[in-house]
């Protein structure tokens, strides 16, 4: 599904060289949830971003479903990254003007769906996520645990073939952030590739398989 080909990544920060990924190499199987764990600064934030086409490599390929996307120009990568890619953020980032059911929508609306099956589609995911009482809810009246399970349904509601969740528990209480773990396992169980960042052990334990790394490097 995913292959990250000798990837490294560098800034020029004055007259020095910044290198924040260093000839990574790495294959993910389709179905598979893997967690990339490292300590702040190692460069998991980057190598996910990378995967997501929000940033691409200094040199190397990241390949895939056998397509390399670091080629890809703007227009044909935001199209595929609507399609193929769902975000979970640790910020949530959702619009805070928007109801949950309106936020959920956008991925959507980006795709020009019609009025009909956005409302439908948008609705039923958020049922399925114990939500469905929520829809007319604006984030400021969510607690934690519901605002990441909007933004879970925003991820989930193209039918992406891969969700990258960046930090996904970082901002909630342990329960939730135990409840946001075994939907995204669900999701997995349900034939989805998950790509999770963490630096929290325990949530790695969730996992298929955990990737360290440290420095910019694949230490195991």
């Amino acid at each position: 599904m995913i292959k990250i080909e000798n990837v490294s990544r560098f800034y020029k920060v004055g007259n020095e060289k910044l290198t924040v990924l260093d000839d990574v190499s790495l294959t993910i199987e389709k179905g598979e949830f893997v967690a990339i764990v490292g300590p702040s600064g190692s460069g998991k934030s980057t190598l996910m971003n990378m995967i997501g086409g929000l940033d691409k490599p200094s040199k190397g390929a990241v390949i895939i479903e056998g397509e390399d996307v670091s080629k890809l120009k703007d227009k044909k990568m935001s199209k595929f990254r609507n399609e193929k890619i769902g975000f979970v953020f640790q910020s949530f980032n959702l619009e805070a003007s928007l109801t949950a059911l309106e936020n959920v929508m956008m991925p959507l609306m980006i795709a020009g769906k019609p009025d009909r099956e956005m409302k439908d589609r948008a609705s039923s995911m958020l049922q399925s996520l114990g939500m469905g009482d929520r829809m007319k809810h604006k984030p400021t009246e969510l607690s934690g645990g519901q605002r990441q399970r909007v933004s879970i349904a925003r991820a989930l509601v193209n039918n992406p073939k891969i969700i990258l969740a960046d930090e996904p528990t970082g901002n909630l209480d342990s329960k939730s952030g135990k409840a946001v773990m075994e939907i995204l396992t669900d999701f997995k169980n349900q034939g989805y590739t998950i790509v999770m960042v963490t630096h929290n052990n325990q949530e790695a334990q969730y996992a298929d398989r955990v990737i360290r790394i440290k420095d910019g490097k694949v230490e195991e």
